[in-house]
This record gives C-alpha cells, sequence and structure tokens, in this order.
C-alpha cells in the first residue's frame, strides 16, 4: 500500500511532532509513504473567506502534486474535508477531481476504513477526552451527529479504545463546535473564544485529562485557552496518541 502524505500548514509550522506522529504510525503499519515538498497549503483559508480565486491555483497544485499516488492521507479532517466537498467549485469539470477525492482521506478514517487496524501495541492510562470536530462529523461522516437519528460511532474512538488503561470522558455534548471554524477565528473573537471556553468547562465537569481531537486547528484554539486560563489539562492530537507519545 502506498500513500501521499498531506501536512498541513499549521501541523508543518507550528506542530512538526503531529506530521512526525503520523509517519510513525504509518510505517509501523508497513505503509510506503511519499511526502511531496512541493506540496501547499489546501486552500481552505481562501475559500473560507470568499477569495476562490486564490484557492483555485493551491486545487489545481494538490492534484498536481498527490495525482500519481494509491492513496493521499492528511492528519487533518478540515483539509481533506476540503479536497472531498469543496474542490468541485473550485475545479469545475476537472476530469482528474474524482479520482483524487475518493483516494483523500483523514488520518484516522484510514485506518479504520482502509486499513482495518485491529490493535496496538501501547497504553494510555489517562482519562481522554474527544472533541468531534464540524468537518469531521458533518462533511466526513467520522462519527454519529446529535441532529441526525442514527445509531452511535465514532471512528476516532473506535481507534483510542484500542488503547490498553485508556478511558473516555462522557460529555454533556458530545458533537457541539469548539468555535474556531478557521476565519471565524478572527471576525467573531469573543463569540469564538466562549464557545471555547464551554467545550473546555464541559470537558472539566467530566475530568478529562487529556484533550484529544483528529483536528490540530480545532485543537490550536482550544489550547490557547487552556493556557491562558492556566488549567490543568494537557492537549494531544489523536495520532500522538496512537504513536505512543506520553502525555507530558
Amino acid at each position: 500500500m502506498q500513500v501521499g502524505l498531506f501536512i498541513p500548514c499549521y501541523i508543518d509550522q507550528l506542530y512538526p511532532q503531529v506530521g512526525m506522529a503520523t509517519v510513525e504510525i504509518l510505517e509501523r503499519l508497513q505503509i510506503d509513504i511519499r511526502f511531496c515538498e512541493a506540496q501547499i497549503c489546501c486552500g481552505q483559508p481562501m475559500a473560507n473567506t470568499g477569495c476562490n480565486d486564490d484557492a483555485a491555483p493551491l486545487a489545481r497544485d494538490f492534484l498536481k502534486n498527490f495525482a500519481d499516488d494509491q492513496y493521499v492521507v492528511s492528519p487533518s479532517g478540515s483539509c481533506v474535508a476540503m479536497v472531498r466537498h469543496h474542490y468541485d467549485h473550485l475545479l469545475p469539470d476537472n476530469a482528474d477531481l474524482p479520482a483524487l477525492k475518493s483516494k483523500t482521506f483523514e488520518l484516522c478514517e484510514f485506518l479504520t476504513d482502509v486499513v482495518q487496524v485491529e490493535q496496538f501495541d501501547h497504553a494510555f492510562p489517562h482519562q481522554v477526552g474527544l472533541h468531534q470536530s464540524c468537518h469531521g462529523l458533518r462533511e466526513l461522516r467520522m462519527g454519529s451527529c446529535s441532529e441526525r437519528v442514527e445509531p452511535a460511532f465514532s471512528k476516532v474512538r473506535q481507534l483510542l479504545a484500542k488503547l490498553d488503561g485508556i478511558r473516555f470522558s462522557e460529555l454533556r455534548r458530545q458533537d457541539e463546535c469548539c468555535g474556531f471554524g478557521g476565519t471565524f477565528a478572527v471576525n467573531e473573537e469573543s463569540v469564538s473564544c466562549l464557545m471555547g471556553l464551554d467545550r473546555i468547562a464541559d470537558h472539566e465537569s467530566a475530568g478529562t485529562e487529556v484533550l484529544t481531537a483528529a483536528d490540530m486547528s480545532c485543537l490550536m484554539h482550544l489550547q490557547g485557552l487552556i493556557r491562558r486560563q492556566k488549567k490543568n489539562m494537557k492537549v494531544m492530537h489523536v495520532a500522538e496518541i496512537l504513536a505512543g507519545y506520553p502525555a507530558e
């Protein structure tokens, strides 16, 4: 199995350990990884602010950079959702786009749906609070949503549950937005912060020791609030936990 690895801008610049954790997980599964050094932003920030003319060239570059890979995998649900659900209006009538969309996966859905990982060989003896990002739930369908009548499921929790010693926080509101929303956090700073503090309070009440998610962008927002409030809660991307990194 061969994978083209896409590392989002903010992970590359601010959280490189998440990218390295992703590599370690895939290598342990004996997956051949190709890292295209020409890769750049997927275009999501530009598209979020309505600058489609600026986002379209980035979409074309993404398509060119990953055209020959068997799969494309990224530790970011929002970036993958951008490719699968929002490239259509940036690259209309592009004959190569359907193939790109069908082979592009967020890391956890790749591990559950394609690789079908059965076990991990390490423990994580902590109480974990899972933040389920909006893009992962509503666009990638990585978990059940409270607004839909459906059986409860979570692909991220399914993977984490394979770790010995892990415990899960039971939140009052399992799938509520953290308030980040990309440029929403800039344009509506006060609302964004209040939403984030509300999510953190839910995790505190549930006894969360380690807060995790499949989107580092959500965690970046929450981690900033946790630090400013001087709260004793660790923040880790799910890739770091699955790779066996300690909760420091």
